[in-house]
């Protein structure tokens, strides 16, 4: 058996969601503005050179524009719900303002402090996102076999999955920093049954694109 697996784990490129500043959330499925292809563009330019035996994303389809090139090469591709982001609930895709701003700072305020159970309004808690994840995780880990593997996913999903994968507090998610199109690489080490952090908030392909388009 392979005793190491490689792991290149993204979030989506940019949405016009993102640039609006507009929650998204697992109840929005937004494709990818042209920042958005752009960064998948650039990614792939920097890492189509990966040998990579199966690509993982959620159900969304931002996360399938992120890595389309990869898969227009004919490699392997699976989706999972369970890779899907949070559910903000009864917000998500409403235009900004300052009371629903005050809410999601109050909210993310409550899981720092511990209270990871807590919900969004109609949405989930990262409790819930977690016990999501974790069938998709252990599928993975199942496949030995797929020594390198690129998933592509969302901001929030992607805190609360790292801080599974790195035995951290699920309320600590926050540490982990993102952006679109960031690159974090991990390696899973069968022998010792742990994971390890090469890369995080990798953004360096990224550095000949404008901020915004």
């Amino acid at each position: 058996m392979h005793s190491i697996k490689d792991i290149y784990l993204i979030r989506h490129g940019e949405t016009i969601y993102n640039r609006s500043g507009v929650v998204q959330g697992s109840g929005i499925d937004a494709d990818l503005n042209e920042l958005g292809q752009r960064q998948a563009e650039a990614f792939y330019a920097h890492y189509h050179h990966l040998e990579l035996d199966k690509i993982y994303t959620s159900a969304l389809k931002r996360t399938h524009q992120s890595v389309q090139a990869f898969i227009n090469k004919g490699l392997p591709w699976e989706q999972h719900a369970g890779l899907n982001e949070i559910s903000w609930g009864v917000r998500e895709g409403r235009t900004p303002n300052s009371a629903d701003d005050t809410y999601y700072r109050n909210l993310t305020k409550t899981w720092r402090e511990g209270n990871v159970h807590v919900q969004s309004e109609e949405g989930e808690s990262p409790i819930e996102v977690l016990e999501k994840q974790k069938p998709v995780v252990e599928l993975i880990l199942s496949r030995p076999e797929e020594k390198s593997i690129l998933i592509a996913m969302h901001g929030r999903a992607m805190r609360v999955l790292l801080t599974h994968l790195f035995e951290k507090p699920l309320h600590r998610m926050d540490e982990f920093a993102h952006q679109n199109l960031c690159l974090y690489h991990i390696q899973y080490d069968y022998k010792q049954g742990k994971f390890n952090l090469l890369k995080a908030n990798q953004t360096d392909h990224l550095r000949d694109l404008p901020e915004s388009m």
